[in-house]
């Protein structure tokens, strides 16, 4: 089984706004986002996103324009051979409606367990909330809670597989 590096995104790895990231041109990504996630592809993880993506729902921007922002990402990955395993994103919002897969509830993190062969308790989940840590805890991944558009490499270089 394989070890596993799970994000949120928002304030995670681009800018939180405190307001929903439409399109790519707000999408922002943090500072040391790219070498943090170089660190752990490094030390063999998969790098998945696993994020609520609400605004969907509510009709403020469409699933392409979560495709294209999770593109941007990887176009600023690839020139450091970097690559990301997969994204998860719930598009639904509880005021339009109930899921199966909106974080708090573990069903991303449990999908990508399943179709990777990913060992939860070598795995990290990193989060700027307390819904990742009750997603993670659920699945049984090591919950990270970081500060809302933190140093994610600071976070990553002091896991302890590091």
């Amino acid at each position: 089984m394989t070890k596993a590096l799970f994000l949120d995104r928002d304030g995670v790895l681009n800018r939180e706004l405190g307001r929903y990231v439409a399109s790519v041109d707000e999408f922002e990504l943090l500072p040391t986002v790219v070498q943090a996630l170089k660190f752990a592809s490094d030390a063999g993880f998969l790098l998945i996103i696993i994020s609520n993506q609400g605004g969907v729902a509510k009709g403020l921007y469409g699933m392409e324009a979560v495709h294209a922002m999770q593109r941007s990402l990887q176009e600023a990955l690839d020139s450091w051979g970097v690559s990301i395993t997969e994204g998860y994103y719930c598009p639904h919002h509880p005021d339009h409606g109930l899921c199966l897969c909106r974080k708090p509830k573990p069903l991303m993190l449990q999908k990508a367990i399943a179709r990777f062969g990913i060992d939860p308790a070598r795995s990290f989940m990193i989060g700027d909330g307390q819904r990742d840590m009750d997603a993670a805890n659920a699945a049984g991944v090591n919950g990270i809670l970081m500060p809302s558009n933190g140093d994610l490499f600071e976070v990553i270089s002091a896991l302890p597989w590091a």
